[in-house]
């Protein structure tokens, strides 16, 4: 896991180049590398994971030197490319295999990757770039074009530091207020800076630009859709799983993973455990002294039965102003709030462990169908466990509110319930999750992995039908019956309980001084404007005295506040 940065264009200076690499090293603080020829500049940060030595640091070459790469990820399948590939390679890296791969291959190459990967790599004959991003966007990859040159780093801050100018995308904000929207594929919070999308590619040459798609979901869905028994689909999907967790312990590094108390995490535990290593592996989990939102006494109950060790984290509400600020830097863009502050303390625990891979459960409840609106026809996809709006719109301008613009999204399917989960793998909780959880582990320098987002695992339990996902009002039942194989019935099957905190309560109440600060920042800045300050006020006020149903709205005021506040660049 790394921080990659280029320049590609003739005004490119080697300067600018550093202060873009300087400002990732919390993705790479093992080594940093820079290179250029006339047109290239190419920066890196490393967090050696696989190939510890120094001959695998970047930017790495091919054996003729006529290409250079750049790269952000694990190639988890590197090893049986390995095998595929006549080269001669002279490390034992996954980075010389994915260089060898596009020698072979081209753009072809992407396909036969699993992994998350967002790279760039530079042709010196054909003077030309080409970059690309992994099917689900894991990696994060973001550039900027302008007057014949361009920019990319891993976070948006990079570019910042580059001299871009730090101007709110107002429209993307607007939907993220009004609508709870984080930006679309390609668009982000911030005006001329673009996020390549997940499962696209670029190239890059005489100052012309080109993207393109290169992984359709939809298509590689319908190869899975063979009628197969309820006993076929547990069977091939546990192989699936258990292969998908074996190429993710490949590491040079101690391995951990995060749990909470729910049937993903209970998976999990579960199949790290049939992993073949000497010893347990270290779990981590949160809590925050809260019985009404803690899920440790589940927590507890499944690792009694795997005596794996356990660290147990805590967060407290005097910690989450300068949390907030911490996460708000590495973040760039509006972030999950408490939960996500709790998810950070446990990347930093494992980095002061020394464990610097971590293994967590994203993505299950989005390919077997996990969310309780999968079951009727609301389309709620931004705030669970709320009985009303957490959009409060009379607070924003006339002015904001016109700029607003409620998402639509993509319905390739016949069914509405696979539209639902196709909105929430590629446009909505899973984007925008990763993006979470990618910052805050390379805040703490440590590498986030997800092995349920193998594409194999999501295409195949995507496909299938809906009485093996949904069975009598209980979801995820292919999951949970694979689980009770090896848990007991009171893990396996108990009720989904949507990650929560006491943010509604500490915001509300040990947390007032901390929000009302933030509001009155907003009250005196340029971005005032975007709000009726009174509405503001008289929703806060109702807030204080109980009208807690939601804190999204409040959390969103503390985004406007920490983000738009700081113009500095990030440096």
């Amino acid at each position: 896991m790394c921080g990659i940065s280029g320049i590609i264009g003739k005004e490119a200076l080697p300067k600018i180049l550093k202060k873009m690499a300087d400002v990732q090293t919390h993705r790479g603080p093992d080594h940093t590398g820079y290179w250029n020829d006339t047109l290239c500049f190419f920066g890196h940060n490393r967090l050696s994971i696989i190939d510890l030595t120094e001959d695998s640091n970047q930017p790495f070459h091919d054996v003729s030197e006529r290409y250079c790469i750049v790269f952000n990820g694990e190639i988890y399948n590197y090893l049986e490319l390995k095998r595929e590939l006549s080269y001669n390679f002279k490390t034992h890296s996954d980075t010389e295999v994915l260089l060898a791969s596009y020698l072979k291959w081209g753009k072809e190459c992407l396909h036969k990757l699993n992994g998350m990967f967002a790279f760039a790599i530079w042709d010196k004959h054909e003077e030309k770039l080409f970059a690309a991003r992994d099917r689900f966007g894991v990696k994060p990859f973001y550039y900027h074009l302008s007057q014949g040159t361009l920019y990319f780093a891993s976070e948006i801050k990079g570019l910042h530091a580059a001299g871009i100018s730090k101007v709110p995308n107002e429209k993307t904000w607007a939907n993220f207020l009004c609508f709870g929207s984080y930006g679309t594929l390609d668009t982000t919070f911030w005006k001329d800076i673009s996020q390549l999308p997940a499962s696209h590619c670029l190239e890059y040459k005489n100052c012309e630009l080109a993207i393109e798609k290169w992984y359709f979901f939809e298509k590689e869905v319908q190869k899975h859709k063979e009628k197969l028994t309820y006993q076929e689909v547990k069977t091939r999907y546990t192989d699936l799983l258990k292969d998908s967790l074996k190429l993710r312990f490949r590491s040079d590094v101690h391995v951990g993973f995060n749990i909470s108390g729910g049937l993903d995490s209970s998976a999990l535990l579960a199949f790290v455990n049939h992993q073949e290593t000497k010893e347990k592996i270290q779990a981590y989990t949160f809590y925050t002294n809260d019985s009404r939102y803690d899920e440790l006494p589940w927590v507890e109950e499944m690792i009694s039965l795997t005596e794996n060790p356990l660290s147990k984290v805590a967060l407290n509400a005097k910690e989450v102003p300068q949390l907030t600020r911490d996460i708000s830097f590495f973040q760039d863009e509006p972030f999950g709030g408490v939960p996500t502050l709790a998810y950070a303390k446990i990347f930093k625990e494992a980095r002061e462990n020394n464990v610097l891979v971590l293994l967590d459960g994203q993505g299950m409840d989005e390919q077997w169908a996990g969310y309780d609106y999968y079951l009727s026809n609301a389309n709620q996809n931004i705030i669970q466990a709320t009985t009303e709006s957490p959009f409060k719109l009379n607070v924003f301008s006339d002015k904001l509110r016109g700029l607003a613009e409620k998402p639509e999204y993509p319905k390739p399917f016949d069914d509405d319930l696979l539209n639902k989960q196709y909105r929430d793998l590629f446009y909505t909780k899973i984007p925008r999750a990763l993006r979470f959880n990618d910052r805050v582990s390379m805040a703490s320098s440590t590498e986030l992995r997800e092995p349920f987002l193998d594409y194999r695992l999501v295409e195949f339990a995507f496909a299938q039908p809906l009485e093996y996902k949904i069975k009598d009002k209980i979801q995820k039942y292919v999951l949970r019956d694979i689980v009770s194989e090896f848990l007991s019935d009171n893990i396996s099957y108990a009720p989904k309980r949507p990650l929560q905190t006491p943010q509604r309560e500490w915001l509300g109440e040990d947390l007032t001084g901390f929000v009302s600060s933030e509001i009155q920042k907003i009250e005196t800045s340029e971005y005032a404007s975007w709000f009726d300050l009174e509405e503001l006020k008289l929703e806060w006020e109702k807030y204080i005295k109980g009208n807690k149903e939601s804190s999204f709205h409040i959390w969103q005021w503390i985004s406007v506040s920490m983000l738009l506040n700081d113009k500095t660049s990030s440096i």
